[in-house]
């Protein structure tokens, strides 16, 4: 299911649009916006999969709203000047509907949406992996399963949830394999996987059946990691 936004300051537009929307049951529209300063209320507010953008408002063009966009989500720009298709696709728009539209010109934009929104989705999970090189066999390791990491020169055996492998790798350059916000080094032979943490009780935190030594000029940092998650 995937969701959407509509921006357009033209009420007969945003009319046809919530019309179209409502035939397809794996598309869900979240809101109609007047003009881009709602919009930026409203995706503040809820992330959303797909813009239905106008180029024309007041205030603000949907040109320059896509351009302050820090994290976008995919956009099919909409409007009645087709001289700014050009400009809309260097901004790496999924489509361009010019107006009027037919609804089979608008199923096929959002069959291209959905296809990219699989491609980013398939490619999220591939970027969940590690490849890792151990007892002469390729692993694609899951970060999640990942409990902790010990480092002992340039080996490191990786701790598994229900499992070790030893991997001809040092601690170092492991760490700059794995997402940062979630794995943390603790001490200068340990990183942990912070979601894996049981508890911290002094110098030391309980991972599964293990308990690993912290720093101490680590430890608050992972206090504050931890308290956070």
């Amino acid at each position: 299911m995937a969701t959407c936004l509509i921006i357009d300051d033209e009420p007969l537009s945003r009319d046809v649009l919530r019309k179209y929307i409502g035939e397809l049951k794996d598309l869900t529209l979240v809101a109609e916006c007047r003009d881009a300063f709602e919009a930026t209320a409203q995706l503040s507010a809820e992330q959303v999969d797909l813009l239905f953008l106008d180029i024309n408002m007041p205030g603000l063009s949907g040109i320059s709203f896509a351009r302050s966009l820090t994290i976008s989500p995919l956009i099919i720009f909409t409007t009645a000047y087709p001289e700014y298709a050009v400009e809309g696709f260097e901004l790496n728009a999924l489509d361009y509907l010019v107006k009027p539209y037919s609804f089979e010109r608008f199923l096929k934009a959002v069959n291209r949406a959905k296809e990219r929104l699989l491609e980013l989705k398939t490619e999220g999970e591939i970027s969940r992996k590690i490849i890792l090189k151990a007892d002469k066999k390729i692993y694609a390791i899951d970060f999640s399963e990942m409990q902790y990491i010990e480092g002992q020169g340039d080996y490191i055996k990786i701790h598994l949830m229900n499992k070790m492998l030893v991997v001809h790798q040092t601690l170092k350059s492991i760490v700059e394999s794995l997402p940062e916000e979630e794995f943390m080094r603790i001490h200068k032979s340990y990183l942990v996987n912070l979601k894996q943490i049981e508890f911290i009780e002094g110098n030391q935190v309980k991972v599964g059946e293990h308990n690993i030594p912290v720093s101490p000029p680590n430890r608050e940092e992972l206090i504050q990691r931890f308290s956070a998650l």
